[in-house]
């Protein structure tokens, strides 16, 4: 029996922050991909190697978790003012489905550079020597992204000696600014604190009654405190992942949370919306030692936080949830913010799984409501392969 041959797409597979994810240039793809639909679904999750009953996606580029099964599309912009159009698609990785409902804050440290080396970005617009600034265009979200892109002989400067808790060796240091990251979204966000509230009682039934801080900030997040999850905020992610009562107990959370957003309006709908909304918890800050063996002190840190995403908890931080974070913190009366020890800021260092974090972020308040211009922090980002991935002709 004769079957179809694998055919060949241009693609790079790129760590950015501490994810890494397969890009493609939207012209690379074949026709039926490169619109939305069945046929570019269908490619993706057959080139990250899913629906995968095993959890491995041993057949794929996938890793077998929410930080390495993901892909990006990039496009050159028809916006005024921008550089690139970014797309980003969350593969699940047991499930058949792609979910577009959010954007990859870490990979976002990658776009730049995968822009100006695939030729998306006008050349007169990187230096020779110096800092390359790419406006790219959010498009999950309808939002902008501000990368700074180290650029060394015209070409971008990959190594160098930033290093980001998360990820074993250091590289060169991207500065990334989310501009706007809490305003309106094309396609009906909402606004910063979707019920209006900085705290609410977020009934959860079989679970319990939870303060919770509900915002739509850098990704759509519902902040709980630790304490009255019965944790302490410096677990890692054994203490989570292995304890199946508790990821469903997170899952129920994060479905009511979703429901009480507005994201959703049925509860059974967040079973197809796994990328957003993030569930976290928060505590003050304690002393523990991070996954890579790593003391982190209660002086290291402002406060804990620890998220899940696609199910389990990260072994760092979402880029997204970061920019969640520091909005969140900067905002007097919010948990993220009472944790912090409920002072003033415009930046906060956070710990995580793996270490720590820092990221910037300035509110002020109009007409009664809050306001974030943007939220900076850094990542880092490098090419770890490039050439075709190929996948079966009758896949998509």
């Amino acid at each position: 029996m004769a079957h179809v041959a694998q055919i060949k797409i241009p693609a790079t597979y790129m760590r950015g922050g501490t994810s890494k994810g397969v890009f493609f240039s939207l012209t690379d793809l074949p026709e039926s991909a490169q619109v939305p639909g069945a046929a570019r679904d269908a490619l993706l999750l057959r080139v990250i190697g899913s629906p995968d009953p095993y959890d491995k996606q041993i057949d794929g580029m996938g890793g077998a978790t929410s930080s390495t099964s993901k892909t990006v599309i990039l496009a050159k912009s028809s916006r005024a003012e921008h550089d690139v159009d970014y797309l980003f698609g969350q593969v699940s990785i047991d499930k058949p489905f792609v979910d577009w409902s959010g954007n990859c804050g870490n990979l976002s440290a990658a776009v730049g550079s995968f822009a100006i080396s695939a030729g998306l970005v006008d050349p007169s617009r990187v230096p020779h020597d110096g800092v390359a600034v790419v406006r790219v265009w959010q498009a999950n979200i309808g939002k902008t992204i501000i990368a700074h892109v180290p650029i060394t002989n015209g070409a971008v400067q990959e190594t160098g000696d930033f290093e980001l808790d998360g990820v074993t060796f250091p590289a060169a240091e991207v500065q990334l600014e989310f501009m706007d990251p809490a305003a309106e979204e094309e396609g009906g966000g909402g606004a910063m604190f979707p019920t209006g509230n900085l705290v609410d009682d977020l009934d959860v039934p079989g679970v319990g009654t939870f303060k919770a801080t509900l915002i739509n900030a850098g990704i759509p997040t519902i902040f709980i405190n630790a304490e009255d999850l019965g944790y302490t905020g410096t677990e890692l992610q054994g203490a989570i992942n292995r304890d199946p009562k508790a990821l469903a107990m997170f899952e129920t959370v994060r479905a009511h949370g979703a429901l009480r957003m507005g994201l959703i309006k049925h509860l059974d709908e967040a079973a197809q919306r796994q990328h957003t909304p993030k569930v976290a918890f928060v505590a003050k800050p304690l002393d523990y030692v991070a996954s890579s063996g790593k003391a982190i002190k209660a002086d290291d840190v402002d406060l804990l936080v620890r998220a899940l995403s696609m199910g389990k908890l990260h072994h760092a931080m979402m880029g997204t949830a970061a920019v969640a974070i520091g909005t969140a913190a900067a905002i007097p009366g919010t948990l993220v913010n009472l944790a912090a020890g409920g002072v003033e800021r415009n930046a906060v260092r956070f710990g995580h799984p793996s270490g720590t974090l820092r990221v910037g972020a300035e509110a002020t308040q109009v007409n009664g409501e809050w306001v974030v211009k943007k939220a900076i922090m850094s990542r880092s980002a490098r090419v770890l392969m490039e050439g075709v991935v190929r996948v079966p002709g009758d896949a998509f």
